[in-house]
């Protein structure tokens, strides 16, 4: 269970609870107006509460799909004689979501989904001086880097595409960041050293290793999510860090981006019209509306999907990856207002194996260590979907608790099928007030679907002169082809041979339509390599390159050279074929995970794919022979040298022995006497 910790003083609590008893009683007389005020704020609601009525009264539970035509009970509730003032409408809004997967290797696959909406200017240079949802600071990097959009991703293992499929947002290994700037910066490069500076501070990431040997300008890939059509790209720059490590102290600043993700003292302004657990509400003339005077209450918030964010368990899993992502976007067709778009992402893949698990069972306690006990406050939308696709009848596996709600959406060229639960909704938790969701396998037999797109990388050759880097491309369709536009950056000490390379498919040549090529410079830039290449179908297309390992300075090793040096992945971009009509309109109201990547056609959808990133030796000195050399030098200094100097150099004095203490004795008296001693 989440834990829920509150910091007001107790005098606050006897508050609270003094005016829970007095708004008991006016609380009988304002049902109606707000059950009105309910329906008005969220007609959907209404409309699911109303249908689960009467399932329940007919004594058989059916199941039902999450509303979509409202507008009859809506229009009904309107007719009743109450009146509502209209309330202004923040201009920030939250919203969570947490998606399971079920795969047929017995594994799950969790992508959680946060995004903050936040109608606001950062381009006109405007000072926004209030955050209410949107972290600060975020919006201040946005702010003075004049950023258009940025999206930088951590990622721990590697996404195996042929045993889980396509994920929802993809990352490679490593840390990735691509940066969109503003027409207004005069200097790109200066621009982009700072921000990585300073984005490293936040995430506490190693972000300050990006410079110029590992930035490159695509001209073709990685085109702006958000809107407008910008074809500059001299303000766009990219960049990897294929060997970063990511551990729980990327996690902690991710999770204080969240307004429920960390225990933090803040203040929470409720509503009336919010359904929360926290605050005063003054009812002032109940006959005709309800108002709330705005209460700041000092608490421990920390609730949601926000409370599964555990990293000792979040760690112990096959694949993790966290992400963020800020653009701007449109709030209706025509594009008229336009707000910035905070995303939070993070996706796990949880092991049968390494879990220690004897059997093919999970739930959110398994997996995460604790349940869900109530939504984040602050969200207007928090559910959970689980894809039962391959599971129609439950012949694969038990889900439980089970739902009457269903939901379909279009996920990588395909309609899927989802269990949803609410989290706003008291029902969900049920009487115990807490959520576990149990998957129980009952067959482990089924086929899964294999990706229509599917790439690998690897490096051949012998010795550590020269070497061949392969890359090989997956058409799986059966009859269509489709182009695919491959990104490769190699360091500089990989000199590569360019006049070796080489496409090919189904044995024959494969002429690339575009070829963008920059050479790269001796610890100054990497290789850019950029082709446009047609797949055809069901065929295997291989770019192979020929390249020269170059004789690194002893100052430019690493601590461990013999572990190798890594090369980012390859990235693979395309518009794949797809089964179903896809959803062009972006300002339509769906899932978050099926509305990141923008569609532009209906008869295609957008894959980026990953590959490995290569680990490559390179032609590494024995840095032994320095540490035998120093010491060997040191001991012949110190034995001929030292020995020599010595003699050179110290002063020799005879000492006559010290007389005995008879004599010292008579030379005191005959002193005494004025003789002379002896």
């Amino acid at each position: 269970m989440a834990a829920h910790r509150s910091c007001r003083p107790v005098w606050l609590f006897i508050l609270c609870s003094f005016s829970l008893f007095i708004i008991a009683g006016s609380q009988e007389t304002t049902v109606a107006p707000e059950q009105h005020a309910s329906v008005l704020d969220n007609p959907q609601t209404a409309a699911e509460t109303a249908e689960q009525t009467a399932g329940e009264s007919g004594g058989v539970e059916e199941r039902r799909w999450e509303g979509t035509e409202v507008r009859d009970a809506a229009a009904q509730k309107q007719a009743e004689p109450a009146v509502l003032q209209p309330t202004p409408q923040p201009k920030d809004d939250f919203q969570e979501e947490l998606v399971v997967r079920p795969l047929h290797s017995g594994d799950i696959y969790a992508s959680f989904q946060f995004r903050t909406l936040w109608e606001t200017d950062f381009m006109r240079g405007n000072k926004v001086s209030h955050y209410r949802l949107f972290p600060k600071s975020l919006g201040q990097v946005i702010s003075k880097f004049s950023v258009r959009e940025l999206h930088i991703s951590f990622t721990q293992g590697y996404w195996r595409t042929m045993q889980w499929g396509q994920p929802y947002l993809p990352s490679p290994p490593g840390a990735e960041l691509w940066v969109w700037f503003q027409d207004s910066v005069t200097d790109v490069d200066a621009t982009w050293k700072e921000l990585t500076n300073v984005l490293s501070g936040i995430f506490c990431a190693s972000l300050n290793f990006i410079d110029s040997t590992n930035t490159v300008q695509p001209s073709a890939s990685f085109k702006p999510l958000g809107i407008g059509n910008v074809t500059d790209h001299r303000f766009l720059r990219y960049a990897t860090l294929p060997r970063e490590i990511v551990c729980t102290e990327n996690l902690t600043p991710w999770k204080k981006l969240l307004p429920c993700g960390s225990k933090v003292t803040v203040f929470v302004s409720l509503f009336i019209s919010q359904k929360d657990t926290f605050g005063i509400h003054l009812c002032v003339n109940a006959a005709s509306f309800s108002f709330c005077v705005l209460m700041y209450s000092c608490c421990s918030l920390q609730a949601g999907l926000a409370v599964l964010l555990k990293s000792e368990k979040l760690f112990h899993s096959s694949f993790h990856s966290q992400a963020v992502h800020i653009r701007p976007v449109c709030q209706d067709w025509q594009c008229k207002t336009t707000s910035w778009e905070l995303r939070q992402t993070l996706n796990v893949v949880f092991d049968l194996h390494n879990s220690g698990q004897g059997k093919r069972e999970w739930s959110l306690f398994k997996m995460f260590s604790r349940t869900l006990t109530e939504a984040c406050p602050l969200a207007s939308s928090s559910k959970i979907y689980i894809d039962i696709t391959d599971n129609p009848e439950g012949e694969q596996f038990e889900l439980s608790p089970a739902t009457s709600l269903l939901s379909q959406a279009m996920v990588l060229g395909d309609r899927r099928t989802f269990s949803v639960y609410d989290l706003t909704q008291q029902d969900t938790f049920g009487s115990v007030r807490s959520l576990n969701l149990l998957i129980r396998w009952k067959s482990t037999e089924g086929d899964m679907l294999r990706p229509l797109l599917h790439a690998e990388r690897y490096v051949a050759g012998y010795g550590l002169q020269t070497g061949e880097i392969h890359t090989l491309m997956y058409n799986h369709h059966p009859y269509r082809s489709f182009p695919v536009l491959q990104l490769d950056s190699v360091p500089w000490y990989l000199r590569l041979y360019i006049h070796t390379l080489t496409v090919t498919s189904k044995g024959k040549d494969n002429k690339p339509s575009y070829i963008h090529y920059q050479p790269s410079k001796d610890r100054v830039r990497p290789h850019l390599l950029e082709m446009l290449v047609q797949l055809p179908p069901n065929s295997v297309t291989e770019v192979t390159v020929q390249f020269e390992r170059a004789l690194l300075k002893w100052t430019e090793y690493t601590p461990d050279p013999n572990h190798g040096f890594y090369v980012g992945s390859s990235v693979i971009s395309s518009l794949v074929p797809s089964t179903v009509a896809m959803d062009t309109n972006s300002t339509r109201e769906r899932p978050l995970f099926s509305s990141f990547f923008p569609c532009k056609e209906e008869s295609s959808y957008f894959v980026r794919v990953y590959t490995e990133p290569l680990l490559v030796n390179l032609p590494t000195p024995d840095f032994s022979m320095p540490y035998n050399v120093i010491c060997l030098t040191c001991t012949v200094v110190a034995v001929g040298y030292g020995s020599l100097y010595n003699l050179l150099t110290r002063s020799f004095q005879i000492e006559e022995p010290s007389p005995g203490l008879a004599k010292r004795i008579a030379n005191v008296i005959r002193k005494m006497r004025g003789v002379p001693p002896l």
